[in-house]
């Protein structure tokens, strides 16, 4: 799946109300301020703090600005 930029344009992070940012390779919608990965199942994103996974800087590093 891939998200459109409609779609971003609405969604928001959880916790700190920030722009997300989709990453295809892993399907999953990242925080860079909270550093967290929000995954995306069945075509929904899960944008609860308990499904996503915390970020190294190494992570975050690779992915692209």
């Amino acid at each position: 799946m891939a998200v459109d930029n409609k779609t971003l344009a609405i969604l928001a992070c959880p916790l700190c109300k920030g722009r997300l940012v989709w990453h295809a390779p892993s399907q999953e919608l990242i925080c860079r301020g909270d550093k967290l990965a929000f995954p995306i199942r069945n075509d929904i994103p899960m944008l609860l703090t308990t499904a996503a996974r915390e970020l190294t800087a190494t992570d975050l590093e690779q992915l692209p600005s």
